[in-house]
């Protein structure tokens, strides 16, 4: 283009290059001068807006109507890995476990085995924190971490019963954390604040001051969280300093006293440990404490005199005292000592001998010695430890205040596991190898003054371990109240519980305010148990069921390979996750088989809750795809074909009809849907819309959820569909044809009788009224489907209503066994659980009816079904003229409609002037037709004979009718005698129909109608007539009649169609509840096992 065409281009010219260029120049954007290809994609943004998003994006806590993306929120912490994860890991692990309880969990346990529970429950956290990793690489990770990571990949039900499981797990260790740090305020560092006595002397003593103090100190640290993570976080590194710096100082402490230490002097009598109070310079001298406490005054009577005497316990009289170094030091070769275990029961004392009348008392009082506060195990031992490795979850927990969290989380957490697994182990051996057992078998330090073992082994003095564990379980305890609140902030955020909602609120800095009220408030209730080891085993049951669900998620992941799974964490594997979730099982059971029960009963509970009040979210999770890779496994083994007749049942496909507004017209179709469902079957209903897809889809959509709503309401479970095509028959054909996936395709089509088939116009496509209900039975006969048909919809029961009486069945032809399980299905439902069922069958003249009603009863046996048998005997009655009329009016009625195409109103006409002949009853009764054979042409032929005055009447029509021919009075033969012939009659009709002037001459055609009936159309509506009679004397009062339905025409011409319905319509006149089936003829029923 040159210069000047430029110009008139820019100046809105229109030219031959560009005959459309508007007047006013537009001013279009870059992407639609560039990218006006992509201009009908819609709504769907463009890249550099999805761009935008992601760097918008704010990863603090999603909107509960987010799927996977996030909204913009209000500002978060931007804490890095070592002060948002590795600190908060470190604090949470090395909490009170490790300095209260450590070394009485060796020396009972001893070392190999200590090692063992030490090495199992780092090995599960370890694996558990890989799966996280991998899990938490794979996609940005908002609030909640644990609870987010798991309610994506294995749903949210799941997700939210472990998800809340784990919150009062959480905040049960945060109360935990508290009593820890109360003990050692209480117990080691300031005693004389106890109230209600000494602490030392009784234990109810101690857990009522643990009570009081630990209350005041959940308020003391909920009014530090109050002011935000970004204070805690701050102060964290501090006291990580300060809990570090008594680690080292244990360490350093164990090299000073490498050759043992004089500081610690237990007192043991024989073997038994005693205690401090009470024991004095540790002698037996007469008047010392120890001779005080183990012997008692007497008085005795010698040579008639009493006498002051003193009772020693006998124990005490044979075995010696002495003082034994409580820090033995490497050096002098303890370890081997410290390697056996030393479990006892509860009141058992304290010995350096497993000998039974070491430990056990025999009724002797209890004196000063040390005795068990309760009955230890391997598996009681690894309930009390596992909680000192629980904290691996503190930094995951705070992944909305992270600046990084897929880079934070798994660096800070494994390194944490790492550096604390290190101290657990190393910290196993040296105390195996420096203390003495009978000291480290003394939980609360009796035996020392009540003095804490491990502080008083570290360098320079005791107050260093005394203040860093302090810190350190108070630390833990403002952890844990950090991540709870977030954790219930997150799940009430997603909705998937209702009554939490309130909690999703969070204030002006982000805090989640209301949450850290209720975590509070169930911290306090943890804290009025008041001890420890009933905390821990508890809060270890919501912790191993967060990690196996964890593991369990990683592996599933894995394992489906779903295109998402793409984690930056590549150091996984399927087989070490599900290692991890079996390991987290077994450590449940062994920890309290009791409590894991319980854990697992509160989670089914949860999960059926959140399930019933209807979480349905559509988060992409694993479980979906678990439930897509089963189906695929079982679709692909499914058997290809009909399947055994043992494991046959209706597999349903319900077509319903829809009114104008989309609801479907038989709610009823619904209901008896839902009652058949006994076999458990496949149900799927479709509905069809008649047009142009592109146009309906939206109608389409909205016919989807009307179906699902109705199918809700029913209680009928199964899929929905609907079909958009541009006959209703084509698109009843399709839905039969394509319904269904491999092997799982319904076998069994339900169809509502078409009520007002008669009455109703062509449709604007040329269809009949009834094409889709025929379309239907010949198609599913076509696919070797089942069909059923009520008929007489509107008197069947609802779900909800209960019938007595007989359901009756008339077996006429074999369908394979379909027309007796139906009604053995139906009665299964309470609907219909009243009825009794009846069963008959019709014999003709040359039957044996006696032998026939002997062997249907023992057929009946064999199939274990319980049914009343008659048999119906009906004689070879001639056809009476009643029945040749019926049929010739009905042929010539179809005949006239479709040569005539007549509309609504000039079709009635025609019907009820020249075709509805009103006959009397003597004229169905004396009538006969009896078959003869023509001599010309050697065809069959039906000679209808009748005295001349029953017929008078009917010639005087006809001879009416014959001289005002017109359209609405078709010429019909004098009846006094017909011979069935293919012969044909002319009439005349005017070709101007209906009102025309003298001007407009009417111009003539001519329209042959068949005068003689259709000698198999009369056998077939004999057949009809003499049924139906048949039924409604057997049957009339039946709460439900079940028939075979009979065979619809191949030929798919108009007036086959609609003879075919006739014969359907006679055959069930004045029956009020029927149900017609059409079995595909495979045997779904056996008489064998």
């Amino acid at each position: 283009m040159d210069g000047e065409e430029c110009l008139e281009l820019e100046t809105g010219e229109v030219t031959d290059e560009a005959p459309f260029v508007n007047n006013k120049k537009e001013t279009l954007s870059g992407y639609e001068k560039n990218l006006y290809l992509y201009h009908e994609s819609g709504d769907r943004p463009i890249i550099s807006s999805i761009l935008q998003s992601f760097q918008n994006y704010s990863a603090t806590t999603p909107a509960p109507s987010e799927v996977e993306a996030a909204q913009p929120s209000s500002k978060k912490a931007g804490l890095g890995w070592m002060s948002g994860v590795y600190f908060p890991c470190m604090q949470n692990i090395f909490g009170i476990i490790l300095f209260i309880r450590f070394t009485w969990l060796v020396g009972t346990a001893g070392v190999i085995q200590a090692f063992f529970i030490v090495f199992g429950c780092c090995c599960v956290t370890m694996l558990t924190a890989i799966s996280m990793s991998a899990i938490a690489t794979n996609g940005v990770v908002p609030a909640g971490g644990p609870y987010y990571m798991i309610s994506r990949n294995l749903g949210p039900e799941l997700g939210g019963a472990i998800g809340l499981l784990f919150y009062v797990g959480t905040t049960f260790a945060a109360a935990m954390y508290i009593v820890g740090a109360v003990e050692i305020l209480i117990q080691y560092m300031t005693p004389g604040i106890a109230l209600f006595g000494d602490p030392l002397r009784d234990n109810d003593v101690l857990y009522n001051n643990l009570r009081i103090y630990g209350s005041v100190m959940v308020v003391i640290v909920g009014l530090i969280n109050y002011l935000g993570v970004q204070t805690v976080s701050k102060a964290a590194p501090l006291v990580l300093f300060i809990v570090v710096l008594s680690i080292t100082s244990v360490y350093v402490g164990i090299g000073v006293n490498y050759e043992g230490s004089d500081r610690l002097q237990m007192c043991v009598l024989g073997t038994r440990l005693l205690s401090a109070e009470g024991s004095g310079n540790c002698t037996k001298a007469e008047g010392s404490e120890l001779w005080n406490i183990f012997c008692k005054h007497v008085r005795i009577v010698v040579n008639n005199r009493v006498e002051d005497s003193f009772e020693c316990d006998p124990y005490f009289e044979q075995n010696e005292v002495k003082l034994v170094s409580g820090i033995k030091g490497i050096e002098s070769g303890v370890f081997l000592d410290s390697l056996g275990s030393w479990y006892l029961e509860e009141n058992q004392i304290i010995a350096s001998s497993i000998n039974s009348t070491e430990i056990n008392r025999d009724g002797a009082p209890e004196y000063n010695q040390v005795l068990a506060d309760l009955t230890t195990s391997f598996t009681v031992l690894v309930g009390i430890f596992f909680p000192s490795v629980t904290g691996i979850m503190a930094g995951c927990n705070r992944s909305g205040d992270l600046a990084d969290p897929q880079k934070a989380i798994p660096l800070g957490t494994i390194a944490a596991i790492l550096t604390t697994s290190f101290v657990y182990i190393s910290c196993l051996f040296l105390f195996g190898a420096t203390l003495d057992p009978l000291l480290m078998r003394d939980k609360f330090g009796q035996s020392i003054g009540g003095k804490l073992v491990v502080a008083n082994m570290a360098w320079p003095n005791e107050w260093v371990i005394l203040i860093g564990s302090f810190l350190a379980t108070t630390g833990a305890g403002l952890q844990s109240l950090i991540s709870a609140p977030r954790l219930l902030q997150a799940i009430a955020k997603d909705e998937i519980v209702p009554c939490l909602k309130m909690f999703g609120v969070q204030a002006s800095n982000g805090e989640p305010r209301r949450a850290l009220f209720m975590s509070l408030l169930i911290c306090e209730c943890g804290v009025l148990l008041g001890n420890v080891d009933i905390l821990a085993p508890l809060l270890s049951m919501f912790f191993l069921m967060l990690y196996g669900t964890v593991n369990l998620a990683c592996c599933l992941q894995t394992l489906l390979r779903s295109p998402n799974w793409r984690p930056r964490f590549k150091f996984y594997h399927w087989g070490c996750s599900l290692l991890g979730s079996v390991l987290c099982v077994a450590v449940m059971f062994m920890t309290s088989w009791l409590y894991a029960i319980i854990a697992l009963g509160l989670a089914v509970v949860l999960y059926k809750y959140i399930k019933y009040t209807g979480a349905e979210k559509e988060w992409g999770d694993g479980m979906r795809g678990l439930a897509l890779s089963l189906a695929r496994f079982s679709l692909l083994h499914l058997e290809q074909g009909p399947p055994h007749c043992k494991n046959w049942r209706p597999q349903i496909l319900l077509l319903s009809k829809l009114e104008e507004d989309f609801t479907p017209v038989h709610r009823k179709l619904f209901s008896f849907a839902h009652q058949l469902k006994a076999g458990k079957g496949l149900t799927i209903c479709v509905s069809v819309l008649q047009g142009d897809f592109m146009n309906r889809f939206h109608d389409s959509e909205i016919a989807k959820k009307s179906l699902r709503a109705v199918m809700e309401e029913e209680r009928v479970k199964g899929f929905f569909d609907v079909i958009v095509a541009k006959h209703q028959a084509e698109g009843v054909s399709f839905a039969i044809q394509n319904t269904g996936l491999g092997g799982l395709k319904p076998n069994t089509v339900i169809v509502c009788w078409p009520r007002h088939w008669r009455n109703r116009e062509e449709t604007e496509t040329g269809d009949q009224p009834h094409s889709a209900f025929v379309t239907a039975i010949q198609t599913a006969r076509a696919n070797e489907m089942a069909v059923l048909v009520p008929k007489g919809l509107e008197t069947f029961p609802d779900s909800t209503q209960k019938l007595n009486g007989f359901i009756d069945v008339w077996w006429i032809v074999h369908d394979g066994g379909l027309l007796m399980l139906l009604p053995f299905l139906l009665k299964k439902h309470r609907c219909w659980s009243k009825c009794k069922l009846r069963i008959f069958t019709v014999a003709q003249l040359e039957d044996n009816s006696i032998q026939m009603k002997k062997d249907l009863k023992d057929f009946l046996y064999q199939l274990r079904i319980d049914a009343v048998v008659e048999v119906v005997e009906m004689t070879d009655a001639d056809i009476s003229a009643y029945t040749v009329e019926k049929t010739l009016r009905m042929e010539q009625r179809n005949q006239l409609l479709q040569e005539l195409h007549l509309s609504k109103k000039e079709s009635m006409n025609v019907i009820q002037s020249g075709l509805d002949l009103k006959h009397s009853s003597e004229l169905r009764n004396s009538s006969r037709v009896r078959f003869t054979e023509d001599s010309s042409s050697g065809d069959p032929a039906v000679i209808m004979e009748s005295d001349s005055r029953e017929l008078s009447t009917g010639s005087d029509v006809m001879n009416n009718i014959s001289r005002t021919p017109s359209v609405d009075q078709p010429i019909l033969p004098p009846p006094e005698e017909i011979i069935l012939k293919s012969s044909e009659a002319s009439v005349h009709i005017p070709n101007n129909i209906g009102n025309h002037s003298e001007s407009q001459p009417a111009l003539e055609t001519q329209t042959k109608f068949d005068t003689q009936p259709n000698l198999a159309n009369v056998r077939r509506m004999h057949t009809a007539v003499q049924l139906n009679a048949t039924i409604r004397s057997k049957s009339e009062n039946a709460a439900l009649v079940v028939i075979n339905l009979p065979g619809a025409p191949r030929n798919t011409e108009r007036d086959q169609t609609a003879n075919y319905m006739e014969f359907l319509e006679v055959l069930t006149e004045n029956i009020s509840r029927v149900l017609m089936v059409n079995g595909s003829g495979q045997e779904v029923v056996t008489i064998y096992s």
